[in-house]
């Protein structure tokens, strides 16, 4: 390290490593895009969840509408 002459900040002289900074730098991004995407990873995955269950509660609905028709159905040819 050099020593400053007449006094000052210790900034003005140290070296400054650049790559070292621009790697440090670079991996915060990729931490942070990391983080972004496994955040929204779980939204998306949370969201399809919710519409799985409203496709199988639509399933049952036309399964159930479909057996209350076939016993109607039975139900008015066992009265004939």
């Amino acid at each position: 390290m050099i020593q400053p002459r007449n006094g000052g900040s210790r900034f003005l002289y140290d070296s400054f490593d650049v790559a070292s900074a621009r790697i440090d730098a670079n991996e915060r991004v990729a931490e942070e895009r990391w983080s972004a995407l496994e955040y929204r990873l779980g939204q998306i995955e949370s969201t399809l969840e919710r519409l799985e269950r409203r496709i199988w509660l639509g399933v049952y609905g036309v399964a159930a509408f479909l057996l209350t028709q076939g016993a109607e159905a039975v139900l008015r040819a066992a009265m004939r």
